[in-house]
C-alpha cells in the first residue's frame, strides 16, 4: 500500500514536472513575438515599464542585494554556468534520459532565463530612446562638434591645472575603491539636473569578483539584469572608476543602451562639485568628441589633441597601457558575441552604438546654450 502510495506521488511530480516543461518551451516563440510586437511601441514600454512597473523591481532588487558586500549576481552567473556544463555533460551520456527530453529542458531553461531577463530589466532596451525624452536631435554638424570639443579642451585643461602643479603631471587619484563608489552615489544624489529625470535611493554598486576576466574581455563593468546589481572591475585605473561606475549606474536605473549610459556618466560627473569626478567626466567626454573628430578630420583632431596639457594625454596614456597589458584573443571574441549581443537586443550598430553618444553631448549643449 505505502508503495502504491509512493509511486502515485512520483507519477504526479513527474506529469507536473513534464507539463511545466512543455509549457515553459511553449511560451518561448510566444515571448519571441511578444518582443517582435513590442518593439514597435517604445511610448508604452517607457510609460508603463521604464518609468513604473521597473521601478518597483529594481528597488525590491536593491532592497534584498544592496546590503550584501560581495556580487550576488555574478555568483548567479557562476551557477548558471555550472548548471550548463552539467547538462552537456548529461547530454554526451545520456544514459537516463532520451535526447528528446533533454531538449525540452534546455528549450524551458532558456525560456524561463530569457522571462525573468526581460521582466527584470531588459525591456528597457525597447523604452523610449533618451534624445526623444530630451527633445534633442540626433544629427549634429561638423562646426558644432567643433564648438563642444574646444569647450570640453578648455574645460579640461583648466581643471588639470587645478588638480597638478605642473602641465606636465598626470592627475593621480588618491582614493579607495569605495571611497570613489561614495562620490559616484553622491553625485547622483546631489544632481540638480531635472532632464535626465534620475532617481538612485540606494547605493548597489560592487566590484566584480570577475575582474580578471573582465580585463582580458576588455569590459570595465557591467549590470546584472537578473539581480540589478552594478559591477566593476576593480582592476582598471582609478581615474577611470567615476565615469566606470556612473555608467553602470545609467544601466542600473534602466537606461540599458550603451550610448545613453555614457552620456548619463558624462553629465553626472561632469556637473559635479567634485573636481576630480569632474575631471574623469570632462575626459571621458572628450574622448569621445576627439575620436569622432578624428573620423570627419584627422588634421584638425591633431591641431586639437596638440591643445592638450601633456598631463591629460598621460591620464589616457594610463588607461591604454592598462588594456595593452590584458590585449589578446580573448578580448576579441568577446568584443564580437557582445557585439551581437547589443545588435540583438535594439542596438543595431553593435558596439560602435558607443560612439552615438557624441551626439547626445553636442546637441545637449547646444540646447542648454539656448
Amino acid at each position: 500500500m505505502q508503495i502504491s502510495r509512493l509511486l502515485k506521488i512520483n507519477f504526479k511530480i513527474e506529469f507536473l514536472r513534464n507539463t511545466t516543461l512543455k509549457l515553459l518551451a511553449i511560451f518561448f516563440p510566444i515571448q519571441l513575438l511578444f518582443i517582435f510586437i513590442l518593439k514597435r511601441f517604445p511610448d508604452l514600454v517607457e510609460t508603463y515599464y521604464s518609468q513604473s512597473l521597473f521601478l518597483y523591481i529594481s528597488q525590491f532588487q536593491h532592497f534584498l542585494t544592496s546590503w550584501i558586500p560581495f556580487s550576488i549576481g555574478d555568483l548567479f552567473y557562476s551557477a548558471l554556468v555550472l548548471i550548463i556544463l552539467g547538462w552537456l555533460i548529461k547530454l554526451i551520456r545520456r544514459k537516463t534520459k532520451s535526447l528528446k527530453t533533454m531538449l525540452l529542458e534546455a528549450f524551458a531553461f532558456v525560456s524561463l532565463i530569457y522571462f525573468l531577463f526581460h521582466v527584470f530589466w531588459g525591456f528597457n532596451y525597447y523604452r523610449l530612446p533618451l534624445h526623444e525624452s530630451l527633445g534633442i536631435s540626433t544629427e549634429y554638424s561638423k562646426a558644432d562638434l567643433l564648438d563642444y570639443t574646444c569647450h570640453l579642451i578648455q574645460q579640461t585643461n583648466t581643471l588639470h591645472s587645478q588638480l597638478v602643479t605642473e602641465d606636465s603631471l598626470k592627475v593621480d587619484y588618491d582614493f579607495t575603491q569605495k571611497e570613489v563608489q561614495n562620490l559616484v552615489f553622491q553625485a547622483y544624489q546631489n544632481t540638480s539636473n531635472t532632464d535626465l529625470k534620475i532617481t538612485y535611493r540606494i547605493e548597489n554598486l560592487k566590484p566584480s569578483l570577475f575582474s580578471l576576466p573582465l580585463s582580458y574581455a576588455g569590459f570595465s563593468g557591467y549590470v546584472n539584469p537578473f539581480t540589478n546589481e552594478a559591477q566593476y572591475n576593480y582592476k582598471i585605473p582609478t581615474y577611470k572608476f567615476p565615469t566606470t561606475m556612473a555608467h553602470e549606474i545609467g544601466h542600473q536605473l534602466g537606461f540599458s543602451k550603451e550610448n545613453e549610459a555614457n552620456f548619463i556618466a558624462s553629465i553626472i560627473t561632469m556637473e559635479d562639485e567634485n573636481k576630480f569626478l569632474r575631471y574623469s567626466g570632462l575626459t571621458f567626454a572628450l574622448k569621445y568628441s576627439l575620436n569622432d573628430m578624428y573620423k570627419k578630420d584627422p588634421i584638425l583632431s591633431e591641431v586639437l589633441i596638440s591643445d592638450l596639457h601633456p598631463g591629460v594625454l598621460k591620464n589616457y596614456q594610463e588607461v591604454q597601457n592598462f588594456w595593452e597589458t590584458y590585449t589578446g584573443p580573448v578580448e576579441l571574441i568577446m568584443e564580437k558575441v557582445y557585439g551581437n549581443y547589443l545588435k540583438v537586443n535594439n542596438q543595431p550598430q553593435g558596439i560602435e552604438s558607443y560612439s552615438y553618444v557624441v551626439a547626445l553631448l553636442v546637441n545637449y549643449y547646444q540646447q542648454q546654450l539656448h
